[in-house]
């Protein structure tokens, strides 16, 4: 039986970072740049206004208060977008806009607020400094300066800068296409009327759905009943799409699961039993050529979930090019008993309190219960060699309330 960790070198090894491809940068969210980003040019681009106002010369206005107010003939009007022909000479205004460029001869905004807002002649009521509400050309960035280094985690915030520095394609480390595939010929789709002895799928909905949250683009696959060929055909059919293909079920010791031989036949593939509960039965391998790499999970939900945290996550975020590929742990105070496996790592299901207090949810620990995963925000960890937790005792947690970036 393998340890936690060495079956999750296991998985490491067999994934890697995926090739790096030019894509339009609304389409990049979430991705990881596959190179530097230089400026093309300054930001701001041009001196320009911070505030709707008046271009002004400042020692025009040394004087000007409330009760001395200063008036002065508004030669011009610039909307953002538009640049002024006119030069600004003492004892002159010009109407600005918030982002317009500022006219020549102006060394100052004064805010539209400490005016009567005129259009031809401005009342203006307060004194301004030399260069106050000017955006100076360069201040933010200037044209040449990296911006953004090869590796950086692409999120909103640095679309809006490439975008701002003159780049509308880049190159990035795409995310991940998994197919999500769930076997056993027990299996119907959810809001099928349900006959003695069948289930209804969710394994395929929370392993898609928890692959898009770990940066992943999963899409779901239909049920498979366990029958050899029409699974191969499928898996086949999957090489030419999928970057990562994740099956769900038929990784036990019973009769009548046929992923471990399709595997076989189509590519190599490794089973192992895991020392951890719950997710004991745990494989991988790949398939076609190029080899495509795919992973099993059990067919428990729980098992699936917890295995996908500890195992999948972590590969995903290789593929991905992200540092960092698993969740950090932090210790927590556990309210609540807890009975654990000696010679296994237990991942049992909690939720916050506090943030450094858990409680332990559901009406058990159980493989199957689903009612309580729903439950939690939180793994808590039991390791190996300790058999029982009392409440109130510090304890290992995994955070499971949100993707790392």
């Amino acid at each position: 039986m393998l340890s936690v960790a060495e079956y999750l070198d296991l998985v490491l090894d067999s994934v890697s970072e995926l090739p790096p491809m030019e894509m339009p940068i609304s389409d990049v969210n979430g991705c990881v740049l596959a190179q530097d980003i230089y400026a093309r040019w300054p930001l701001p681009s041009f001196d320009n206004s911070s505030m709707d106002g008046y271009a002004v010369i400042a020692s025009d206005l040394v004087n000007a208060s409330e009760g001395s107010p200063i008036a002065l003939p508004v030669i011009d009007d610039i909307p953002a977008g538009f640049k002024s022909v006119e030069t600004l000479r003492s004892g002159q205004a010009i109407r600005i806009m918030t982002g317009a460029p500022t006219p020549a001869g102006a060394d100052s905004v004064i805010p539209i607020e400490s005016t009567d807002g005129g259009s031809e002649v401005v009342v203006i009521r307060a004194s301004v400094v030399p260069g106050s509400c000017i955006r100076r050309e360069g201040e933010d960035v200037k044209a040449g300066d990296l911006v953004l280094p090869q590796g950086t985690f692409i999120g909103p915030r640095q679309i809006a800068l490439i975008a701002a520095v003159g780049h509308g394609v880049i190159s990035v480390i795409p995310k991940p296409r998994v197919a999500v595939l769930a076997t056993g010929s027990e299996l119907v789709e959810p809001g099928t009327e349900l006959k003695f002895g069948l289930i209804s799928d969710s394994n395929s909905f929370l392993v898609t759905a928890i692959a898009n949250d770990s940066g992943a683009a999963a899409y779901r696959l239909p049920p498979v009943q366990d029958d050899e060929e029409t699974l191969i055909q499928i898996l086949e059919d999957q090489v030419h799409r999928a970057d990562l293909i994740i099956t769900t079920g038929g990784v036990s010791m019973g009769a009548y699961d046929p992923v471990k031989s399709a595997f076989l036949k189509l590519g190599t593939a490794q089973f192992h039993k895991v020392a951890m509960q719950p997710g004991m039965p745990q494989g991988f391998g790949s398939i076609g050529q190029p080899a495509i790499p795919i992973i099993t999970l059990p067919g428990n939900p729980v098992s699936a979930y917890i295995s996908f945290e500890t195992f999948i996550r972590p590969a995903i975020r290789k593929m991905r090019g992200l540092k960092q590929l698993q969740r950090p742990q932090h210790s927590a105070t556990l309210i609540g008993e807890l009975r654990s496996p000696i010679n296994k790592v237990q991942f049992a299901r909690a939720r916050y309190i506090t943030q450094g207090q858990v409680e332990l949810v559901g009406t058990g620990q159980g493989s199957h219960v689903l009612g309580g995963l729903a439950q939690a925000d939180a793994l808590v960890v039991i390791p190996v060699g300790v058999d029982s937790i009392a409440s109130g005792e510090q304890v290992e947690v995994i955070d499971v309330r949100g993707e790392l970036s």
